[in-house]
């Protein structure tokens, strides 16, 4: 697979095109966000582990953060100052993770 461009940042009008249309996160001025609220804790965790392995695998972390059973995450290239593909290619793998746990 290609790796997804990490550089050019995207135009607001062109973040949510193409394979990444149906992608239900929220798009603010330099970041896609959205909160995941899982039954219990230990569900919430355990999505969490699972992402942080996609972030080691792409060299792209989130900005993240978890209260009890509910997950709030930020996504941004803050080397390009903006949204880039990889924040798209992230938040995809995130929403197909997600959906383990009914998400």
């Amino acid at each position: 697979m290609t790796q997804p461009d990490r550089k050019e940042v995207l135009a607001r009008a062109d973040i949510l095109k193409g394979k990444y249309k149906a992608l239900p996160w929220d798009v603010s001025e330099k970041s896609l966000n959205k909160t995941f609220v899982f039954k219990e804790f230990t569900e919430a965790f355990a999505f969490m582990t699972e992402v942080a392995k996609i972030a080691e695998e792409l060299d792209h972390h989130p900005d993240w953060s978890n209260s009890w059973n509910t997950v709030e995450i930020s996504i941004t290239n803050h080397q390009a100052g903006g949204i880039t593909e990889v924040d798209l290619y992230m938040c995809a793998r995130i929403e197909e993770t997600a959906k383990r746990w009914g998400k």
